[in-house]
Parts: structure tokens; sequence; C-alpha cells
């Protein structure tokens, strides 16, 4: 089983088979308009910008789970990612990533890439750690996506190679999507 296995929805309701994206690489990550980390769409635009002709997608997946920081509809998403940050890398359909209705998609790349640390030292990951070990101390060994702008690399074989925590900057997942295209 590999990431090629999955069907999903676009922005638009349109299914979308992940085979499409075959011998890319591939980012996928789950977003929000009015997070704090919201502000990096700016980066992962340009990181699609530079890379896209490199045989290199982003792949979109809104989500409201954490927060309610993404409750426009896929339309509302969609003007807000293009008019606000320039946004033009594929958008899917607002999922939930955990719990009992998260996307087969996201328990895909849960199961291949589990939680293992924040993997930045910074006052965000400081701030998630509190807020996330008060509400579940037992948090951090669980393989749930913590919060909004985790992403995860896929190779150009569809296989999940890497995890990214929100509080990762976009220069390190630039560093490994280099080494993949």
């Amino acid at each position: 089983m590999n990431i090629y296995d999955f069907k999903v929805k676009n922005n638009e309701g349109k299914e979308v088979s992940l085979s499409d994206y075959k011998n890319k690489v591939v980012l996928i990550i789950n977003s929000a308009t009015e997070c704090g980390f919201t502000p990096q769409y700016e980066q992962l635009q340009k990181l699609y910008a530079d890379y896209k002709d490199k045989d290199f997608v982003i792949l979109d997946f809104p989500c409201n789970q954490f927060g309610h920081q993404a409750p426009g509809s896929d339309e509302e998403i969609a003007k807000f990612c293009s008019s606000r940050f320039g946004v033009t890398f594929p958008l899917f359909s607002k999922i939930d990533v955990n719990g009992e209705n998260a996307s087969e998609v996201f328990k895909y790349l849960k199961s291949e890439k589990g939680f293992a640390g924040w993997g930045a030292d910074n006052d965000m990951s400081k701030l998630l750690t509190k807020m996330l070990g008060e509400a579940d101390p037992e948090y951090a060994s669980k393989p749930d996506i913590k919060w909004n702008f985790t992403k995860f690399l896929i190779d150009k074989n569809g296989n999940v190679v890497r995890r990214f925590e929100p509080t990762e900057g976009v220069a390190v997942v630039e560093e490994a999507v280099k080494e993949l295209v």
C-alpha cells in the first residue's frame, strides 16, 4: 500500500485519485485559515513555485479540528488562500485528520509516520506542549496530528518518507524536498 491507493475530493467536490501524482514528490498538509501558522502559506507557495517544474506538488487539506481555525466553506478557504497568499497549489475538501471521521489518507499517513516530537525547540513548540499536555497527558505517545500545518513528504514512488510538525520551518521542509526532486 502507498499513497497512490487513495481517492480524495478536491475543493470543488470532484474525486481525485492520488495516483495522478505518481512520479512526483508530494507534500501533504492539513491547514487552517485562522491559525498562528497560517502565514506558512506564503513560504509554502514559494516552495511550490520554486520546485513545481521539478515534479513537486503540495496538496492542501483544510481541517477545522484544531481550535475551529478553518471555519469557512471550501470555496471561502480557496478564495482566502488565493487572495491573501497567492496559493496556486491544489486545495482539497475540508476533512478531519483525527478521530472516527478521519480521512483514510490521514489515517494512512499517521500509521506510516507517527508523532516523534516537535522537531524544533521554540516558543510555539513549548506552547503546544503545555496546551496539549494539559488536555491529554499521553498526547506525545499517540500518532495523531497535533495541530494545523502538519506536513507529510511523499517520494516519487508514493512512500511516506518524513513528517514535519507545524513548529518546524518551511526551510527544513525545503531541504528535504531538495533531496527528493
